[in-house]
């Protein structure tokens, strides 16, 4: 019998994991064409992090597709998570919420348009954007990538799949702070009045001041 959440899942790990590499692919060009090689300087440097990024994307693409492919080099999954009703109805559930976090990534995505960036520049002052989810999430990208992965917990509860988790929320943490900290020098005041009145991945009640 087929794993449909796990299916789901999957697809949609991937179908994310592609539209960042196009993204990416994107931005390069726009800067060879524009700006021009080597001209905007980055703000976050290649580090270890950027190390354990890309093996922690890939992890995070393989586990599911090797479970789903009973490939046998990752443990199988635990019997509760397809035995036992609640749980079951659990995976259904993160399959679908999975889904949701793509597509309202892909509108964040949409929103922040030519701005997008996989690391920080500081060529060019970007402008700040605080309207749609922005408005009351900082990091609303980071927030949905935090639940996609608790999403693939759910579904795949396996120790790699939690370990590949744990590393992810810290990168994510790591990554929102380095950025809030850049940001804050790039907009001063017109930012630390959005730090107080935003939350970093939860929503908090009051819009940004105006």
């Amino acid at each position: 019998m087929q794993d449909v959440p796990l299916v789901v899942l999957t697809a949609t790990i991937c179908s994310y994991w592609i539209g960042v590499g196009a993204m990416i692919v994107r931005v390069r060009r726009r800067m060879r064409h524009g700006a021009g090689p080597g001209s905007e300087r980055r703000f976050e440097r290649f580090s270890v992090m950027w190390i354990v990024w890309v093996a922690l994307v890939a992890g995070w693409i393989s586990v599911p597709w090797a479970t789903l492919a009973h490939s046998g080099r990752v443990p199988a999954l635990p019997d509760f998570a397809m035995r036992e009703p609640a749980y079951v109805a659990l995976r259904w559930i993160a399959a679908m919420v999975a889904v949701i976090s793509l597509g309202a990534t892909i509108q964040c995505w949409k929103r922040m348009g030519s701005n997008w960036r996989m690391d920080v520049g500081v060529a060019t002052k970007a402008p700040l954007i605080t309207d749609s989810l922005f408005a009351y999430v900082r990091h609303p990208i980071y927030a949905f990538s935090i639940l996609l992965m608790l999403c693939t917990v759910a579904i795949v509860p396996t120790l790699p799949m939690f370990a590949i988790a744990a590393v992810h929320v810290v990168l994510m943490n790591v990554k929102a702070r380095n950025e809030e900290r850049h940001l804050l020098a790039v907009h001063g005041d017109a930012y630390a009045r959005y730090l107080r009145t935003s939350g970093r991945f939860l929503p908090r009640r009051a819009p940004p001041e105006r």
